[in-house]
């Protein structure tokens, strides 16, 4: 990714809240840490911000779509970018079920095995931000460590519809 101005990046992430909290606690605090990582520190350029940022963002979910509303910081509309949520779903079937081994591991499992399983979380995650830059690619770049913050975003959204 280019190097940015400054302003372009995300300064608000916002979820639409109809679907409610995730019913995990372990994960509703991985969303609360993925969003002040994200605000704190990401590089986020749509294609139709031209330097119009930094950015709000607002995430949903609807019809098997993922939508990314994005705003200036004074609430003027920038851009809506749709994604399909097909190409995530067996990804987030798979990462499901490796966060929840991993959320009950580190309650009483050996070390040795937290880290095996924390390393098939890792990898999923990296795959999954991969996937979401190639996707969001034409609508909006990102580097890598914003691609896996807003996964983790998007999990949970998707996991809490």
């Amino acid at each position: 990714m280019a190097e940015q101005s400054g302003t372009e990046r995300l300064i608000h992430i916002e979820f639409d809240e109809s679907t409610g909290t995730h019913p995990s606690p372990d994960v509703e605090q991985e969303r609360r840490i993925a969003i002040y990582d994200l605000v704190e520190n990401n590089a986020f350029a749509p294609s139709q911000g031209a330097g119009r940022g930094p950015y709000s963002l607002s995430l949903k979910v609807a019809d098997n779509r993922l939508i990314l509303v994005l705003t200036t910081a004074a609430g003027a509309a920038v851009q809506e970018i749709s994604l399909s949520m097909s190409p995530f779903r067996k990804l987030m079937k798979d990462y499901a079920t490796v966060c929840e081994s991993y959320f009950e591991a580190i309650k009483s499992a050996p070390r040795t095995r937290i880290e095996a399983i924390d390393m098939g979380r890792r990898g999923l995650h990296d795959e999954g931000s991969k996937l979401l830059i190639e996707r969001l690619a034409g609508e909006a770049e990102i580097d890598f460590d914003t691609a896996r913050r807003l996964f983790t975003l998007i999990y949970v959204l998707h996991m809490r519809g």
